[in-house]
């Protein structure tokens, strides 16, 4: 499967779609909160990172998530990647610690995924 970056907004049925193609129920992404871009479709949050890297993303704005369009809204996003395990910014986990970096990320889903 292709990864996609979205830039512009998509519907959750889409991103249920591309689930389905790959995961079935989860999709995997990266969110760069500060370009306000969404790399979705790869086999590992990496393969998204790596490609927004080279599309101009820098590492410290770059957040990975797990996607599950058909659940209700608030189950919708899990915190968890092993490219969240950044101790350099204080984040130590795979899930994502600082609250206003959660809020960034759902603040850019909400922007590009829409109902």
């Amino acid at each position: 499967m292709d990864i996609r970056i979205v830039r512009e907004p998509m519907a959750w049925s889409e991103v249920a779609a591309l689930a389905r193609e790959q995961f079935g129920e989860m999709i995997k992404a990266a969110v760069d909160v500060e370009r306000r871009v969404v790399a979705l479709g790869g086999e590992l949050h990496s393969d998204e990172e790596s490609l927004l890297l080279s599309d101009g993303s820098r590492q410290e704005n770059l957040w990975g998530i797990n996607l599950y369009p058909d659940r209700p809204e608030a189950e919708r996003v899990e915190f968890d990647s092993m490219i969240n395990v950044r101790p350099s910014q204080g984040n130590r986990s795979r899930g994502i610690e600082d609250p206003r970096a959660r809020a960034a990320v759902e603040a850019v889903l909400r922007e590009l995924i829409t109902p």
